[in-house]
């Protein structure tokens, strides 16, 4: 079962104008990514937030009534009774990208930005400890030191096709102790971390996109995204979720970030917590308005509530789950209400997609061990995985060195800096993706950037006649900046070159 995916970019470069290049170790030629088949189905996804709502009516008649909408539920209610720091390996990957045909956001703007906001230092300290503490763990334990290596041959029209095939016919022992090792298919180059950065901020590009039916954007927003319901419609999705936990373990084991935002209960779970008022917000932000109402409410025993709940089905039927053992004929007391509403949460939370994401965790965990990861919650795994998408331009400008004769008051470099001013948020990421792999910033900001050897800066240099295009050095995160006479040339072949090119050769 196949898929057409719609052709991602085409790269067009002006008369006159050299190929824009960036490098493996040596250089890289970005060129056209071209169609891929996606072996997903498309899925149109369809949600239902009814529930049920036993009323006490008079005379002491009971009916059962179905309502939508949180004011609907609270006016019945209302009658009758809420970077990375030392990586191990080599780098990071993302910022998310919507499904196709919808509008492409400004990550600043997202709700997973605002999450993803630097904490006051104290804690900043503690999570850099335990960031710290982690990988020296999975270092102590081999994680990713070999001797054998996890060679991935990636042939990018067929990029889901065959991660899939080759990550899911690795052991446990060759996804645990293998060095990662990213193979482009008829590109040279040696992967000293800008294939892997790469691979990871496209395959978790497409892998977590709505568009292919396993996964879905939150209520709130169309940036963060969470396992869909309808999934299980989806051919394989069983093994297909168990590859996503694989994924993600593979790019916290080698310090990768990746392009996509989760809601914050999908964290939870790969943690083995459970779910939160918070969670349903990003679920159904009406229902979970009723649920604070409903905690803060007094007598709420005269509401004739029981632990049991209606579900309509996406086919729909009608089902009532109990929420627990005999829920039918269990009274919601003031004694019993913080359990009955923690047993709500989680009904909402895991409705129709509680097999889909033990799987998810059952190949994260395949991955890594899971008590490594429980030293952290959720909002530290979200920042070790996705980075913070907010992009600092006075830490970016604080952490870059210069070289060839460019320093910071060069006439270039002004122009440069002038330049980046103007820039959207989204084409500033697209310039860091560019130079370094990925748009994602590690949570310590620009002075965590990491090269081929170790911690390595953003780095300008000059290079080349003023006619070329800036090309980049991925595996050093180094920009060959042209002297640009003028500060709208500069401009112009910034842009051309971070929004029309794409792949890896040598120089």
């Amino acid at each position: 079962m196949t898929a057409t995916r719609e052709n991602l970019a085409k790269s067009t470069v002006k008369s006159g104008d050299v190929a824009s290049t960036r490098s493996g170790y040596g250089s890289v030629v970005r060129t056209t990514l071209a169609s891929a088949r996606v072996p997903i189905k498309p899925v149109k996804i369809n949600s239902s937030s009814e529930i049920e709502v036993r009323a006490a009516l008079p005379g002491g008649a009971r009916r059962r009534r179905f309502v939508k909408g949180w004011k609907k539920t609270m006016g019945v209610i209302s009658k009758t009774f809420g970077v990375v720091f030392s990586l191990l390996f080599e780098q990071e990957i993302m910022s998310y990208v919507p499904a196709s045909g919808a509008p492409e956001p400004s990550p600043v703007a997202s709700p997973a930005a605002a999450r993803s906001t630097r904490a006051p230092a104290p804690q900043r300290r503690d999570f850099e400890a335990k960031l710290r503490a982690f990988y020296r763990k999975l270092e102590s334990k081999g994680y990713g030191q070999g001797p054998g290596k996890l060679k991935l041959h990636i042939r990018r029209e067929h990029l889901l096709e065959d991660a899939f095939r080759r990550i899911m016919s690795c052991s446990k022992k060759e996804l645990q102790k293998g060095k990662l090792c990213v193979l482009w298919d008829g590109e040279e180059g040696l992967d000293y971390g800008g294939p892997s950065r790469e691979f990871f901020f496209l395959l978790s590009r497409e892998l977590f996109n709505p568009y292919y039916g396993l996964f879905e954007y939150s209520a709130n927003d169309t940036y963060t995204v969470h396992v869909s319901p309808m999934s299980a419609f989806v051919d394989n999705h069983h093994e297909w979720f168990r590859f996503s936990g694989r994924v993600l373990g593979l790019a916290l084991v080698h310090g990768y970030l990746l392009e996509a935002w989760f809601t914050r209960a999908l964290y939870r779970a790969l943690l083995r917590l459970p779910p939160a008022l918070e969670d349903v917000d990003a679920l159904d932000a009406q229902f979970a308005a009723s649920l604070r109402w409903l905690q803060s409410a007094r007598c709420v025993s005269s509401l004739e509530l029981t632990f049991a709940v209606s579900e309509r089905l996406a086919d729909g039927r009608v089902l009532e789950r109990e929420l627990r053992p005999g829920g039918r004929e269990l009274a919601v007391t003031e004694r019993n209400k913080k359990d009955y509403l923690e047993r709500l949460v989680r009904w909402r939370v895991q409705r129709g997609v509680a097999d889909q994401t033990e799987w998810l965790v059952r190949g994260f965990h395949e991955v890594v061990d899971p008590r490594l990861v429980a030293a952290f919650d959720a909002r530290e795994l979200e920042l070790v995985i996705a980075g913070a998408p907010e992009l600092d331009v006075a830490d970016w400008r604080t952490h870059t060195e210069y070289r060839g004769g460019y320093h910071d008051h060069h006439p270039v470099i002004l122009a440069f800096w002038q330049a980046i001013d103007r820039f959207t948020n989204e084409q500033r990421l697209r310039l860091v993706q560019f130079v370094t792999g990925t748009s994602s910033i590690p949570y310590e900001g620009f002075s965590a950037l990491r090269g081929s050897t170790g911690p390595r800066r953003f780095c300008i240099e000059r290079w080349g006649r003023t006619e070329s295009l800036p090309r980049a050095h991925t595996c050093f995160n180094r920009l060959d900046l042209p002297p640009y006479p003028t500060l709208q040339l500069l401009h112009e072949k910034l842009l051309l070159a971070v929004e029309e090119t794409n792949t890896f050769g040598i120089e």
